[in-house]
């Protein structure tokens, strides 16, 4: 793994290209007065097939054993056994799962204007808010800036189907999910240039920090440090973690003063969420392991990823592990985590939950 950044300069650029973002993007979707069109963005945890539809990536799961929770064990292009974070928020609110991914929407010129009405996930694994982010490992990623400007396509369809007046409702009431970060911090790359981002007006969004991922089964690989004889957190990625999220937290404060109180927005403090879990995994949550990967090989089932053509170990109960596989967790750990968002409270969800914010 790439040695840790010595100075501050990546942890100050990630918020504030990630601030930017957020100025930038709209909402949009077919939504009713009482149920928000989500569109989402992000890396592996919302991803739910994008990176299927991108030849030269590594950042794919479309293989077994991922998904073999999901309906007939399909693997989806889900970093999961079953459902992802992205699926459990929807789900919350009355949907059966994420909305498709763009660029899964986007083969299908003759449907695409009416789908896209119905939400659309832009989320690509390996991905970071850094355009650099996730190339050198995986290849081909969708960057954050490009998942905005995809959805400048989408904003420019849902306003010529609906016209202006209508479009502009509609994104008003439609919430933004973001999870996105990680791979940044994995990655530390130093990048200079600005993300192209576009102001289209999105005015609610639902922000998801970044965990603790220096607990992550394969972060603790790298670590020497033992506790109990198994190899203990990564304390440097921990930190960068922890200041992603009071930076994010300070300039998203800035930004809804800005924007003369029209930006809403709901920050879900995942550390703290995570940290408990782990903590504590039989009390929150039921879990039996909270250290190994549920899926993979080697030391921690994290030397090898959960590909069957690696014949991996496969835990025979996956609600008994935090984590599904080297990085991710699994759909029972992603369930708590999402309910949290929905209706937990404040100091881990501020200023409003994502139910709350969906109400506004």
């Amino acid at each position: 793994m790439a040695k840790l950044c010595s100075s501050c300069n990546l942890l100050l650029l990630v918020p504030l290209l990630f601030i930017s973002a957020l100025g930038a993007l709209q909402y949009s979707g077919a939504n009713s007065d009482q149920t928000p069109v989500f569109f989402i963005f992000g890396d592996s945890t919302f991803d739910v097939g994008t990176n299927n539809n991108l030849l030269n990536s590594g950042a794919k799961s479309n293989f077994p054993y991922n998904g073999i929770d999901f309906a007939n064990s399909t693997p989806t292009g889900r970093f999961s056994n079953g459902f992802n974070t992205a699926d459990q928020i929807v789900r919350l609110f009355g949907y059966e799962k994420s909305p498709q991914p763009y660029l899964t929407l986007v083969q299908d010129p003759s449907t695409f204007k009416t789908n896209i009405l119905h939400g659309v996930n832009f989320a690509s694994g390996g991905a970071g808010i850094l355009d650099a982010t996730g190339n050198q490992t995986y290849g081909e990623v969708v960057s954050m800036g490009q998942q905005v400007q995809q959805f400048q396509l989408v904003q420019g369809n849902i306003t010529e189907v609906l016209g202006p007046d209508a479009a502009a409702h509609f994104l008003c009431k439609s919430l933004f999910l973001i999870s996105i970060g990680s791979n940044d911090i994995f990655d530390h790359y130093r990048y200079n240039r600005d993300t192209n981002l576009f102001n289209l007006g999105a005015r609610k969004f639902g922000i998801v920090s970044i965990p603790p991922i220096g607990c992550c089964p394969y972060a603790r690989l790298q670590n020497t440090t033992t506790t109990g004889g198994l190899p203990g957190c990564l304390t440097e990625l921990n930190d960068d973690a922890q200041a992603f999220q009071l930076m994010v937290a300070s300039l998203l404060e800035g930004l809804k003063y800005e924007l003369n109180h029209e930006f809403k927005y709901s920050l879900g403090d995942v550390y703290t969420m995570t940290n408990i879990m782990l903590g504590n995994p039989g009390k929150f949550g039921g879990f039996k392991d909270a250290v190994m990967a549920c899926c993979g090989k080697g030391q921690l089932n994290a030397k090898k990823p959960c590909n069957i053509s690696e014949n991996p170990n496969l835990c025979p109960n996956r609600s008994e592990y935090v984590f599904w596989d080297m990085f991710h967790p699994t759909e029972h750990a992603a369930g708590l985590v999402a309910e949290t968002l929905y209706d937990g409270f404040s100091p881990i969800v501020v200023p409003m939950n994502f139910s709350q914010l969906a109400q506004i």
